[in-house]
């Protein structure tokens, strides 16, 4: 089968699934084809969609530049959730600029700064990690543990005791590269994002 076909075959059976069915199918599809390129994922995010992203958008955040928290927009939820999928959908949307703040880094006098998006962008970012992650997650190295789901800096560091126990000792090596997100080429970033994500 031709890999238009299967993804044109996924979106049909997708149509009028629960969010969770819809996110292990297309993990079950990227697992089954480490090549596939997935295209026409953009209506997948429906109202449905929107909702599950609001409830797993973490709500005791700092609002960003328009001042609004997670509670003022929940108040007209519906009304909010279907302007943005409107928005979204119809390529009017543009996030709003980041309200930039600088936080205490470790315990010196250094400070790195932080972008604070607003909640509505927010909820729209937790929409798109929604569907790429079943795609990315099989694609990912079974030793990677950051920002992924149900890993944190204690399986990391579980897993690293086993090894060390289990290859008899040797050399730990911790590095922190400066500026690493700063210095991140996104024009590559993106070309990897590509390879399996082709919408555009």
């Amino acid at each position: 089968m031709d890999r238009h076909r299967e993804t044109r075959q996924m979106h049909s059976n997708l149509r009028d699934e629960d969010v969770y069915t819809k996110r292990r199918r297309i993990a079950r599809l990227a697992e089954q084809s480490p090549e596939l390129g997935f295209t026409s994922l953009n209506h997948l995010i429906d109202l449905d969609w929107l909702r599950e992203a609001f409830r797993l958008t973490r709500k005791s955040g700092a609002p960003g530049v328009d001042g609004q928290t997670a509670k003022e927009y929940e108040g007209d939820l519906e009304g909010n959730l279907r302007s943005l999928l409107q928005r979204a959908k119809s390529g009017t949307y543009r996030a709003p600029p980041v309200l930039r703040k600088h936080i205490p880094k470790g315990s010196g006098k250094e400070t790195r700064p932080i972008g604070i998006p607003t909640f509505e962008d927010k909820v729209l970012q937790r929409a798109i990690v929604m569907l790429f992650e079943p795609i990315y997650e099989q694609d990912f190295h079974d030793g990677s543990y950051g920002f992924r789901p149900k890993r944190s800096p204690h399986d990391a560091m579980d897993t690293l005791w086993r090894e060390t126990m289990r290859i008899g000792g040797g050399w730990i090596l911790e590095v922190d590269l400066r500026k690493f997100f700063d210095t991140l080429d996104h024009a590559h970033l993106r070309e990897l994002v590509s390879h399996r994500i082709r919408d555009g």
